[in-house]
């Protein structure tokens, strides 16, 4: 019987290796950026990996589409031992301040695409779509102003 003592403990660390539980992925952030100058609005996120993710999976992002229509859908490879993921969507329009826009974010198996994992999220908007201007308010590397904003122009 004490023999078998300390045989006990290691059964029990062998037993926590092989297969790891827990989400694959998770939200590390993000949310809306708006760029007044060039007169643009999008949104993001970062994804950060809990545990090893399978090799050649993908990670695709889903976002609620604020103009309505289809979702806009972004997707990235995994690579082995990245840390984090950024995903942002194109310049996007229709946005209404204070509402909440749902993202979804999947790992997918690539060769069958099946669905490993999927962890949703929504963002908020401080700004409203209003607020962007119609036109870029600058041009160029240099950030010149838009001459079709200047306002000493006569019609």
């Amino acid at each position: 019987m004490l023999r078998l003592f300390p045989v006990i403990p290691a059964l029990f660390l062998l037993s926590g290796c092989g297969e790891e539980k827990g989400p694959y992925l998770s939200f590390a952030g993000g949310g809306f950026v708006v760029n007044y100058r060039i007169g643009e609005m999008y949104y993001g996120f970062v994804a950060k990996p809990e545990r090893k993710l399978p090799e050649g999976s993908v990670i695709e992002a889903r976002f609620e589409n604020p103009a309505g229509g289809p979702e806009i859908v972004v997707d990235t490879p995994v690579r082995s031992g990245q840390l984090q993921y950024m995903f942002r969507t194109p310049p996007v329009k229709g946005v209404r301040k204070d509402k909440d826009y749902r993202v979804e974010m999947r790992l997918l198996d690539k060769p069958q695409g099946t669905v490993l994992a999927s962890v949703s999220h929504s963002f908020r908007s401080t700004a409203d779509q209003s607020a962007i201007p119609d036109k870029p308010l600058v041009v160029g590397p240099g950030y010149m102003p838009n001459p079709e904003n200047d306002i000493t122009k006569q019609p």
